[in-house]
């Protein structure tokens, strides 16, 4: 039970993450949204290090670097194509992607899963995709090109799914480092090799402040789920961030949403229900 609650806090969070970065995004270069973001979180890596301290292994840190490389070149890209509009479609379709590189890997490496809980998986997948139907009167057109970048986004989240859910319990919120040392290091060689300067505007690095520590704790939450639990549920748990971007842009932005999104929200609680049974 334990795991699902932390998966759905992580998902929870990470959705008001991505809409706090597309919102950033839609008036400010991606690149630098996500660098600053990433920067603007360390107090809260802090944080978490002093609450959960654990004991530093040198192959949890490998496991979070070689995650958090793989995440700022996924957040990079998502930023760019919720840039492009049409929130309520872009962010669904890439977190549809992500939930199936890190399912497969749990398959693969860990035990199977008991029937309820890889029902509640299912459902977890069908709910994004429904989700992903966007409004037909939502902003910005949903382009092959930004399909595109959604999904190759998406990819590179579920390798960050899969690599992080590698490290063990023991080492605490040390992969975190590893995590966010390599987004930082690779956003900063990104925006050196690109010249992309990393100035943003006043009311930009509003969302990019949200946008950032959000981000942190959702990965926090998110390690402490995976160490736990099975990845290929706790992945599709994770998965359903795109929920609050949803509401979030239904809420704050106005977009449209059909009935099938609706159902899908309903959808995603039924599969934290069967999950967690």
């Amino acid at each position: 039970m334990l795991p699902i609650v932390l998966a759905a806090a992580s998902a929870l969070i990470w959705g008001t993450a991505d809409f706090s970065g597309g919102k950033a995004s839609q008036r400010g270069n991606p690149l630098a949204v996500t660098v600053v973001s990433q920067i603007l979180s360390v107090p809260i890596l802090a944080v978490c290090l002093l609450l959960v301290p654990g004991e530093p292994r040198v192959a949890d840190l490998v496991w979070g670097a070689t995650s958090g490389a793989a995440g700022v070149a996924g957040i990079v890209l998502l930023y760019r194509a919720l840039a492009g509009g049409a929130m309520a479609v872009v962010a669904p379709v890439t977190a549809v992607t992500a939930a199936v590189v890190p399912m497969a890997v749990g398959l693969l490496v860990s035990r199977t899963p008991g029937t309820a809980a890889l029902a509640g998986a299912g459902c977890a997948i069908v709910a994004i995709a429904l989700v992903s139907l966007g409004p037909g009167g939502g902003r910005g057109s949903v382009t092959g090109g930004l399909v595109g970048l959604a999904l190759l986004a998406g990819v590179l989240f579920g390798l960050f799914f899969a690599l992080l859910g590698q490290a063990s319990e023991q080492s605490g919120m040390w992969s975190l480092v590893g995590v966010r040392f390599a987004s930082i290091g690779v956003g900063l060689a990104w925006a050196a090799v690109t010249r992309t300067p990393l100035r943003l505007s006043s009311r930009v690095m509003r969302w990019a402040a949200l946008a950032g520590p959000l981000d942190t704790t959702a990965n926090a939450f998110y390690i402490a789920a995976a160490a736990r639990g099975h990845l290929t549920i706790v992945a599709a748990v994770a998965s359903l961030y795109p929920a609050t971007t949803v509401l979030l842009a239904f809420l704050v932005d106005r977009e449209k949403m059909r009935l099938a999104q609706v159902a899908g929200l309903g959808l995603a609680a039924a599969a934290l229900v069967l999950t967690a049974s």
